[in-house]
């Protein structure tokens, strides 16, 4: 049996659900976000904060956006970044001031308005951001897609991969049984040349950055027998079927894979599949060991 028992209690500094918590790289501080405010704690200090984004209209019926995520840059620790249900990512820097409510930069993909629909703004919230080990780039992901985008370049992003564009046909359904609304995360590995997110059926997918090719895994029960190898899987979409390929609708919408982690230093990966935890090693790494 394992026993969890908290060490510390940092209370009342939120009226909202915490949506991010992430640990300054002084190793003294922490923030935790809501929908719309960030507060910065010190780890030693429990009983107050200091709010240093506060997006709260003085009349909430004028309130447009809400505070999706956040997280302190890992190397500068007056950087943060924090993302928006508008798609929008900002950049702030508490030398310049003690309230944030003005961003040092804002990173946000032009909209085309040839394929605005009802759903644009659903999609395009981003439900994640994360920081390359780096610091040079942000990743983010929103409901199609994962996209990299570099600090110096505020325009739009040095890259996007499609998640599960197939889906695309689908989010009025998707809309009806507030699947639109799952919030995705996404990570690095260790050095920043593979992106990973989750996906719906059980599946997720990985990125390699340098050629741009994509791969879709499942994690499933057979998977968890030690020595396992993860099974490549791909969606039927149309032209020629193979076999195993599973169809649009076929998809399982309840098996979503919404959390997960890569290791900071090995290809170690973790998870969060429904109610089970899988946690799968790389075959070569293990062989050299």
């Amino acid at each position: 049996m394992v026993e969890v028992r908290p060490r510390r209690i940092f209370a009342n500094g939120h009226t909202y659900h915490v949506n991010s918590i992430s640990v300054n790289s002084d190793g003294e501080t922490y923030l935790s976000a809501d929908d719309l405010r960030i507060n910065m704690w010190h780890l030693d200090i429990t009983d107050r904060s200091f709010n240093i984004v506060d997006i709260k209209p003085a009349n909430m019926e004028d309130l447009t956006e809400v505070i999706t995520a956040a997280e302190f840059h890992p190397q500068h620790c007056h950087l943060f970044v924090y993302s928006s249900s508008k798609g929008t990512l900002r950049l702030c820097d508490m030398r310049e001031s003690a309230l944030c409510d003005k961003h040092s930069k804002i990173f946000e993909e032009p909209e085309d308005p040839g394929n605005r629909s009802f759903f644009s703004e659903i999609v395009s919230s981003v439900s994640d951001v994360k920081f390359s080990h780096s610091g040079r780039y942000l990743l983010t992901r929103d409901y199609l897609t994962v996209k990299v985008w570099d600090l110096n370049m505020e325009k739009g992003p040095v890259e996007t991969y499609q998640v599960h564009e197939y889906l695309r046909s689908k989010l009025c359904s998707l809309y009806e049984n507030d699947c639109i609304f799952d919030k995705f995360e996404c990570v690095w590995n260790s050095t920043d040349s593979v992106i990973m997110t989750g996906a719906y059926n059980s599946f997720f997918r990985m990125f390699d950055r340098e050629t741009g090719r994509g791969v879709t895994l499942e994690a499933w029960r057979e998977n968890s027998k030690p020595r396992a190898v993860l099974r490549t899987r791909r969606v039927y979409t149309g032209g020629r079927r193979r076999r195993g390929d599973v169809g649009v609708d076929s998809l399982d919408f309840t098996k979503k894979i919404l959390h997960m982690a890569w290791h900071p230093a090995e290809n170690i990966i973790a998870i969060a599949a429904t109610n089970n935890l899988y946690i799968f090693q790389d075959r070569v790494s293990v062989e050299n060991q």
